[in-house]
């Protein structure tokens, strides 16, 4: 390696230096969003650049110690300076390998994390930051137009002289003059498109160049885990290890072919790339891609749009005045990037929820229950309350008592249907997270207004209804283009922290409910039974007295007729009211009839009663009766 290598390898080292200070003046200062990010890529290739610029003097040292060696060695005979070992012999050489086997994977492991670390900081970045309108576009085209230029001669340059003469530490320096050449096209393309009205194109490109610097360190990444692992042949030049393939494939595309024809040659044993085929195959290859890339961009000229699909179609980011709406079918259209069709479900019934955030797990639950969560996460609103507060009394002060308010967990899915698409496109950026902040909102302010237990209980089916008036109202109000179909009240229960409590208060309310119930049942059923005892004992009373009344009549009637019997006979009266009453005294009484005689006989009577009657007692009723 000659001094002019090294030259070469430095002025690598200070143009990617420039540039990047260039660069980097030119984005600050120009509001370029790419621009900026694209000096990752100057700042990668400075580094890349000083390290293989550093090995060339190395190896430049270890081959002027050879060639002094070699001198010393025909002019002198040996000496115990020769016989010693090499690496007292050769310290450059010495040198050169420590080099190559510390500092060289060191600096990869560097390199890549500075590339991981890069491309994680500026997506960061441009999410967090506010896209401001470019400054000096016109001047900063310019530049970066001439960074381009400047870049891109020095690198075809110094490429080819690399190829040319076999020099591999001079490529990695090439390879990121061209890449960051490249980049600079880009960049002043998306300044370019910007002043044509794309104003995003800019955010979009440095997107693309943070993805770009991933995949380089995931290559870097990679490179470092296979080194670990590759065969190490003595005299082998190595490729360095903090070389990018990546960086210069796209760098030097047509290097693509060149390696996939050694590839091909080194696989089959032969010199496959002299070979008709290959050498027809790779003079047609452009034309083929050509093609290829025509047929692509011919299929994006024809859209087709589904049944209840509607589409939008924009030229170059702009709506087409005479196309505003595309309706399902198939549809003619200039080819991508010009032309843009956006599709919309219009026909389909969408859905957005307030107050949770669903869990597909816990929806298949059968049972639910107050007191387990029903979606991953569950919003406590605040409801107003007609009962006051306990601890609080109307004595107190105004500002002193506590607001009558509860915590409700409402989960309410929200039905729409998209009726205007333009309207639900154009006017707002993010619609769908417009349309559910708008019905979170007007959900909270009706909660805050309505009673707990009217909510929770009879009051739903119209808290719904009023709540899609409202929502509906206020979507017209912000030119949503959206129609309100259902909003569901199903789920509204108290938080799940309390809801054993609350369910423990709504079971002492069921049971005074259930006392009170029975009570009056218990009245019902007494008090006809102690009306018509009551009665039954005055009609019994009633009755007693006319019995009574009737007998005392009867009594009298008896003594009166008496008086007069006895006053028309006084001899047989008595005799007869005696007999009577001896009748009836005596009648149910066991009779013994003795008659008197003259004989002495001893009469003994058997004046035993049986307990009870025998068969012989029975009576048997007469045949025929």
């Amino acid at each position: 390696m000659d001094q002019k290598i090294q030259k070469k390898g430095l002025i690598n080292f200070l143009l990617l230096l420039v540039a990047a200070l260039s660069s980097f003046a030119v984005g600050r200062y120009g509001h370029l969003l790419a621009g900026q990010v694209s000096v990752i890529f100057l700042g990668l290739g400075v580094l890349v650049a000083a390290v293989s610029w550093f090995q060339m003097r190395l190896e430049e040292s270890e081959r002027l110690e050879k060639l002094e060696f070699d001198e010393l060695a025909k002019s002198a005979s040996r000496s115990a300076l020769f016989n010693a070992a090499d690496a007292e012999v050769f310290p450059a050489q010495r040198a050169r390998q420590q080099f190559e086997r510390i500092v060289v994977p060191g600096f990869t492991v560097i390199l890549f994390l500075a590339q991981a670390g890069g491309a994680y900081w500026a997506w960061r970045w441009l999410e967090k930051i506010t896209v401001l309108p470019l400054k000096q576009p016109l001047v900063a085209l310019g530049l970066y137009a001439f960074f381009f230029l400047f870049l891109f001669l020095f690198g075809k340059f110094s490429a080819g002289i690399a190829r040319l003469e076999g020099q591999r530490l001079l490529r990695p320096g090439a390879g990121h003059l061209l890449l960051n050449a490249y980049l600079c096209f880009v960049v002043a393309g998306s300044i370019a498109a910007v002043e044509a009205g794309f104003p995003k194109v800019d955010l979009y490109v440095a997107r693309v160049l943070c993805g770009l610097l991933t995949l380089i360190a995931v290559e870097t990444a990679i490179n470092l885990v296979l080194e670990i692992y590759r065969p190490r042949v003595k005299g082998k030049v190595e490729r360095p290890l903090y070389e990018s393939r990546l960086v210069g494939l796209l760098s030097q595309p047509e290097g693509l072919i060149t390696t996939a024809a050694q590839a091909l040659d080194y696989q089959f044993g032969f010199k496959v790339s002299e070979t008709w085929f290959y050498k027809t195959l790779a003079e047609k290859l452009p034309a083929f891609v050509l093609g290829l890339v025509g047929v692509l961009l011919f299929s994006t000229c024809i859209i087709f749009l589904e049944p209840g699909e509607q589409g939008l179609l924009e030229r170059f980011g702009k709506p087409v005045t005479n196309r505003p709406v595309l309706n399902s079918g198939p549809h003619l259209k200039f080819p991508w990037p010009i032309d843009s069709v956006y599709r919309f479900r219009t026909r389909e019934i969408h859905s957005l929820n307030v107050g949770f955030v669903p869990d597909p797990q816990r929806e298949k639950e059968r049972t639910v229950l107050w007191t387990v969560p029903h979606y991953k996460t569950e919003f406590n609103l605040l409801v107003a309350s007609r009962e006051p507060l306990a601890g609080t009394s109307t004595n107190q002060a105004a500002g002193e008592r506590a607001v009558p308010v509860n915590l409700l967990t409402v989960s309410i899915p929200v039905q729409y249907q998209i009726a205007d698409v333009r309207a639900w496109a154009y006017n707002h950026e993010d619609p769908t997270n417009l349309l559910e902040e708008l019905a979170t909102r007007e959900v909270v302010l009706y909660l805050v207004g309505v009673d707990l237990i009217d909510i929770m209980s009879t009051g739903r089916e119209k808290a719904a209804a009023e709540l899609r008036d409202r929502i509906q109202a206020r979507a017209e109000e912000l030119k949503l283009g959206v129609n309100i179909l259902l909003v569901g009240l199903q789920d509204v229960h108290p938080p799940v922290k309390v809801a054993d409590a609350y369910q423990a208060v709504v079971g002492a309310l069921q049971q005074v409910q259930t006392n009170i119930l029975a009570a009056e049942g218990y009245r019902a059923k007494t008090l006809p039974l102690a009306r018509a005892e009551a009665q039954k004992m005055v009609r019994e009373a009633e009755a007693d007295a006319l019995r009574r009344t009737i007998g005392a009549t009867a009594q009298a009637a008896q003594f009166t007729n008496q008086m007069a019997a006895y006053a028309a006979s006084p001899d047989v009266y008595p005799q007869r009211l005696y007999l009577q009453t001896l009748a009836r005294a005596s009648g149910t009484t066991r009779k013994y009839i003795i008659a008197p005689t003259n004989t002495t006989e001893v009469i003994q009577l058997d004046l035993q009663d049986k307990l009870r009657p025998d068969l012989l007692d029975v009576t048997v009723p007469p045949a025929g009766k």
